[in-house]
């Protein structure tokens, strides 16, 4: 094999330093900010204290304090809008991915021409803005006395979610041969059986790749949950919103950075956990058997 020219190898690898430390630099210096005091990470004399932590060091002690998370977590319950953020992704997760494995696998093996026209309406539906869709559901949700519970969010989450994940996995199925299936018609399998248990744990990454894109629609929506949910019932993103707007004043702005750290360090793990699904699913959804 031919080597790379020493100068494009050097300019590859300064493009990519400089790329990684543009991409890592804002979520690591959020993260060590987290940790000192407000006249610290926000001086307006030098980005120095932040570095240093020397009023940190003289309000607390110590050049770190655990005082952001302490008020966000403790004072503030963002216990709370987590533990009302997991039941949102997780449902909106699970509904979305059952219906749209069924619904991809029928539309992908379906002859007929109306198959065409529902996605295509899903498509359409997918496009539009989720503060129009949103808005049309208000009034009812009022009438019904419905509004502001963790349900009724789910379910409209789930119906601007589901054209996304019937697209996504309808383009896998069509990576898989039809041969799979007849097979197992063949062996005496009835088609729900060869569904199941032949041709899911064949597009298992592509089921993976959309659960997790599915998860980051719930787990990142500010839009629908902020509309749709209580106060007492928020998640963790209209939560921050919220809470930054209402601890500004009091001078806690850090109490904001760490619920912020909070919320986003799970992402990063469930990326890092998930990469080599991530990457397989997406090659698998490109190539058509």
């Amino acid at each position: 094999m031919r080597r790379q020219p020493a100068g494009l190898r050097t300019l590859t690898t300064a493009f990519l330093t400089i790329w990684l430390i543009a991409a890592v630099f804002p979520f690591a210096w959020t993260v060590w900010g987290s940790f000192k005091v407000e006249a610290d990470f926000f001086s307006r004399q030098t980005w120095w204290y932040a570095i240093e932590g020397l009023r940190t060091t003289q309000e607390t002690g110590g050049p770190f304090t655990l005082g952001g998370y302490e008020g966000a977590w403790i004072k503030n319950e963002f216990w709370k809008p987590v533990i009302n953020t997991l039941i949102v992704t997780l449902s909106v997760t699970g509904i979305s991915l059952m219906v749209g494995t069924l619904g991809g696998y029928a539309l992908a093996r379906s002859g007929h021409r109306y198959a065409f026209w529902v996605l295509i309406a899903a498509l359409v539906f997918r496009a539009m803005p989720h503060i129009t869709l949103v808005s049309g559901y208000l009034l009812p949700f009022f009438q019904l006395n419905i509004w502001g519970f963790l349900p009724t969010t789910i379910i409209v989450l789930v119906a601007i979610n589901q054209p996304f994940t019937l697209w996504m996995l309808h383009s896998f199925f069509l990576s898989i041969p039809k041969d799979l299936d007849e097979s197992a018609l063949v062996d005496g399998c009835t088609r729900f059986q060869a569904f199941r248990m032949v041709i899911i744990p064949v597009m298992w990454p592509g089921v993976i790749t959309t659960g997790l894109f599915s998860f980051l629609l719930g787990y990142n929506d500010f839009a629908v949950t902020s509309m749709l949910l209580r106060q007492e019932n928020q998640t963790m993103i209209p939560k921050i919103a919220s809470f930054l707007g209402s601890i500004q004043n009091e001078g806690n702005v850090m109490f904001a950075v760490a619920a912020v750290v909070s919320a986003t360090v799970p992402l990063f793990i469930l990326v890092l956990f998930f990469q080599r699904q991530i990457v397989s699913g997406l090659t698998a959804g490109a190539v058509k058997g």
